[in-house]
């Protein structure tokens, strides 16, 4: 049997790496290919490095966003691998391209399901496609599957729960170990803010001004890990930092996760981050109008205040979590689950 896996961008590249050893353990040969959608290195090589995940087969190097791009350079290898499933994961353009080119080939949607809203959003839009392209659709919860059958999807519903998760169980411990990141920036555990910014929407110059503004009235140090697209915005449009904020290079996964866990609070638009912060036990201040997490928001953990410079600053104060909260989105251990279900099916 054989899966061809995509992946384009730095959350991809975490989620396939659990799928990758699930699928290992059951003998099924995969086929990765790395669409290079980020191909800044801090954002994508040094992660299969970092983790010890075999090389893709195919990289692409594409450096574009661009769908029909991406799907014409998938179309050839898709077309020589004849694999069994095409699987992708989550909204990105790399997503869509993946399976607008699989053809005739099976697809495997994980985050399925997942919906903001916000129709407004790129990775809105590709979430609904990709579902509706979908042989299979693995979802994180009872909701998204909840929300596939009222939009009457043709392709089988199941409910996996979310491989981050999975990797959020598997290397978080290896994280706070091994990283010596909060020494290298001179932080203390809990004393600080982590930010992070890469939606298009947001790194537009007047939102991000706006984001800025606010996290520069945040209380004490916030570690912006920046993004490339928003480091340039910044860089081109003149944009004010706030003292208090440490505009810093995108960091390895293990660092950032050691760096996130041990956060005072958790300022991001990223949605597997704002996950990432319910099980860290970090409350999480989201800088979008609307998320697709609503769990984490009505449990009081996640709070939403777009880009309202005096809505983050009293966000970021005033966000909770409880020390017993329910469990989200499973039990680490869908990865297996889709593997059994891919073979099985």
């Amino acid at each position: 049997m054989k899966v061809f896996s995509i992946v384009g961008n730095r959350p991809q590249f975490i989620k396939s790496g659990p799928m990758s050893l699930a699928l290992r353990d059951r003998g099924v040969e995969e086929i990765v290919v790395h669409t290079g959608q980020h191909y800044d290195r801090e954002l994508s090589e040094i992660f299969f490095s970092e983790l010890d995940l075999s090389r893709p087969a195919y990289e692409l190097d594409l450096r574009t966003a661009d769908p029909t791009r991406i799907e014409d350079a998938l179309a050839e290898p898709i077309a020589t691998e004849q694999p069994d499933w095409v699987l992708v994961y989550g909204d990105t353009n790399s997503t869509l391209a993946g399976a607008r080119a699989a053809g005739d080939t099976s697809v495997a949607h994980v985050e399925a399901g997942l919906r903001s809203g916000d129709l407004e959003m790129p990775e809105e839009r590709n979430r609904i496609e990709v579902d509706r392209r979908s042989a299979l659709l693995l979802t994180p919860d009872e909701r998204s599957k909840d929300v596939l059958e009222t939009e009457a999807v043709s392709g089988r519903i199941e409910v996996v729960g979310d491989v981050m998760a999975d990797a959020n169980r598997r290397f978080a411990p290896i994280a706070r170990e091994h990283s010596t990141i909060l020494q290298e920036l001179r932080l203390e555990p809990g004393a600080y803010a982590v930010a992070t910014v890469h939606r298009e929407a947001n790194v537009r110059p007047g939102r991000l001004g706006h984001i800025l503004e606010g996290l520069s009235r945040v209380s004490g140090p916030v570690i912006f890990p920046a993004h490339p697209r928003a480091r340039e915005v910044i860089a081109s449009n003149r944009l004010l930092l706030g003292t208090n904020l440490a505009l810093v290079a995108p960091q390895g996964y293990l660092d950032f996760a050691a760096l996130a866990s041990q956060a005072r609070v958790i300022l991001t638009d990223s949605g597997g981050l704002q996950k990432e912060a319910y099980w860290y036990g970090v409350p999480c201040v989201t800088l979008r109008p609307s998320t697709e997490w609503k769990d984490t928001v009505e449990l009081g953990a996640n709070t939403l205040v777009d880009d309202d410079p005096e809505a983050i600053a009293e966000a970021a104060a005033k966000v909770r979590i409880s020390a017993e909260r329910p469990p989200l989105y499973g039990d680490g251990h869908a990865a297996e689950r889709i593997a059994d279900l891919l073979v099985s099916l």
